[in-house]
C-alpha cells in the first residue's frame, strides 16, 4: 500500500507520527487530512535523515527555498552553503532546480545534507540531458522524461513539480486571450515548444498514469505546476490560467484514486484584489489539494525588492488558504540569488507565513506574537531577540545601535514608552 492508502485505511505511520509531533497536533489530524487529500506529508523512504513535515489545511503555513546549479561557475559546495543558510533561516523544504553541471551529484549531496523534504523539477534535467545528447531539447522523448523522474525518485526526492496540465486546450485559450507575457514558466515553455514542434499533446499529460506509477512506487508527492501561470498582473486569471486549473483538478482526482499524494503549485503575478478569487478557485477546482504558491507578486515594479513584494502577497494568500510558500529573493527577475539573498528570501517568506497564520487564527502563531508583546512590555531584551523570526539579525542591530548597555531601545532612549508607563502607572512588570 502507498502512504495515502495507509492513511485511508486508518493506519498511523511513523511518518505521520513524526509530522504530528513537529506540528504540535494529534496524529489523527494529520492522518485524516492525508486520507482526504487536504494534507500531504512528502516523505520518500529513500531520503535518509528526513524529518517529515505536514503541509495543508489547518496547519501552519510552510516555506520552501529554491537552490541549484544554475551557471558554469556554480559549484555543489556553494549550493550546499545556500542550503545550510536556508535551513538556519528556517525553511521547511528545499527545491533543487539545477540546470547545469553534475545535476545527479548536486541532488544527491543536497538530499544527504537536508533533513527537510527536497523537491525537484525533473523536466529541467531532461532538457539539459537531451540538449547535450541530441543538440536540442526539442528532441527529448517521453521515455527520457520518465527515466529522469524515476532516477530522481530512486535517489530519495520527496516531491516533484511536473507540468502535466499544460495541454493544447490550455494553450489555445491563452492565445485567444492575447496575453502580455505569453509564457514565463521555464518548464512550461519547453513543454509547449516540444508540443508545437512535434504536433503532439503534452507527454506528461499523455503519460500521467505512468507518472503515477513511479510516484506511488517511490512514495513521491506530486506538485503539479502551472505552465500557463501569469507572468504579469495584466494576465492574471485569464482563460489559459483557469483552463489549466480545471485540468489540474481532474489530475488531482486521478492521483488520489491511484494512491498518490498531490498538491498544486500556483502563480505567480496577480493584483492584490485577485488573491481571494484565485485561492477560492484553486480550492474548489482542485478539491482542496494543498496550494503551493510562488509569491505571489502584487506589482511588476519591485525589481530588487521582490522578496518584500512576495511577502505581502504570500501573507494574504496564506490568509485565504495557501498552505505552502515558495520563497522569492531580491534577485528575482535580475539574476540568481547569492547566499545572503537566499537568507533574505527565507526570512521574508517566513514573515508572510506568520502573518497569514495569525490572520487564520492559528493558536501557535498567536501565542508566539503574544510572547513577544509581553517581552517588549517587560523590556526583556534577551527574550525579544530569542523570539524574533531572525534572532541573529535582531541581536546584531541591538548590539550595534546601543552596544547593549541600556535597557531601553536606541530609538526612544530615556523617553521609552514602556519605561514611562511603568514609572507613572506603576505596572509591576515594567522594569528597566
Amino acid at each position: 500500500m502507498s502512504f495515502l492508502e495507509d492513511a485511508q485505511k486508518g493506519l498511523t505511520t511513523e511518518q505521520i507520527e513524526a509530522a504530528a509531533v513537529a506540528e504540535g497536533v494529534a496524529a489523527a489530524v494529520i492522518r485524516q487530512g492525508v486520507a482526504d487529500g487536504t494534507i500531504v506529508v512528502p516523505c520518500n523512504p529513500a531520503h535518509k535523515g528526513l524529518k517529515p513535515i505536514a503541509i495543508g489545511k489547518g496547519l501552519r503555513t510552510k516555506v520552501s527555498a529554491s537552490i541549484g546549479l544554475d551557471n558554469k561557475d556554480s559549484t555543489v559546495a556553494n549550493e550546499l552553503e545556500k542550503l545550510q543558510t536556508a535551513l538556519v533561516a528556517g525553511t521547511h523544504a528545499i527545491m533543487d532546480l539545477s540546470i547545469t553541471g553534475d545535476m545527479d551529484g548536486a541532488r544527491r549531496a543536497i538530499l544527504s545534507a537536508a533533513p527537510v523534504p527536497v523537491g525537484t523539477l525533473p523536466l529541467y534535467q531532461t532538457i539539459v540531458e537531451a540538449s547535450q545528447k541530441y543538440g536540442s531539447a526539442l528532441k527529448m522523448t517521453p521515455e527520457q522524461m520518465l527515466e529522469v523522474m524515476e532516477r530522481q525518485a530512486s535517489d530519495g526526492v520527496d516531491f516533484m513539480a511536473l507540468h502535466c496540465a499544460t495541454t493544447f486546450e490550455t494553450i489555445e485559450r491563452a492565445k485567444n486571450e492575447g496575453r502580455i507575457d505569453p509564457l514565463v514558466s521555464y518548464g512550461g515553455s519547453h513543454i509547449i515548444g516540444w508540443m508545437v514542434h512535434h504536433k503532439k499533446e503534452n507527454p506528461l499529460y499523455e503519460n500521467y498514469d505512468r507518472i503515477l506509477e513511479i510516484a506511488k512506487k517511490y512514495s513521491v508527492t506530486l506538485s503539479l505546476a502551472d505552465g500557463m501561470r501569469p507572468g504579469c498582473l495584466a494576465d492574471s486569471l485569464d482563460g489559459g490560467q483557469v483552463q489549466e486549473l480545471i485540468t489540474l483538478g481532474e489530475l488531482v482526482d486521478r492521483a488520489r484514486k491511484a494512491g498518490v499524494q498531490i498538491m498544486i503549485k500556483g502563480p505567480g503575478h496577480m493584483p492584490l484584489n485577485h488573491i481571494k478569487n484565485t485561492m477560492t478557485l484553486q480550492k474548489s477546482l482542485c478539491k482542496g489539494a494543498p496550494y503551493f504558491v510562488f509569491g505571489p507578486l502584487l506589482t511588476d515594479l519591485a525589481v530588487g525588492y521582490d522578496h518584500i513584494n512576495a511577502a505581502v502577497g504570500g501573507a494574504i494568500s496564506s490568509w485565504y488558504g495557501a498552505e505552502f510558500l515558495c520563497y522569492v529573493t531580491p534577485a528575482e527577475h535580475i539574476g540568481n540569488p547569492d547566499v545572503a539573498q537566499v537568507r533574505q528570501g527565507v526570512i521574508a517568506a517566513r514573515i508572510a507565513a506568520q502573518a497569514g497564520d495569525l490572520a487564520k487564527g492559528m493558536p501557535e502563531a498567536i501565542q508566539w506574537d503574544l510572547d513577544m508583546s509581553n517581552a517588549r512590555r517587560d523590556l526583556k531584551w534577551k527574550e525579544q531577540i530569542r523570539l524574533a523570526l531572525d534572532p541573529e539579525h535582531a541581536a546584531y542591530i541591538r548590539k550595534t545601535r546601543n552596544e547593549g548597555k541600556i535597557s531601553t531601545c536606541a530609538m526612544c532612549g530615556k523617553f521609552c514608552a514602556m519605561k514611562i508607563i511603568a514609572e507613572h502607572l506603576h505596572f509591576d512588570k515594567h522594569s528597566c
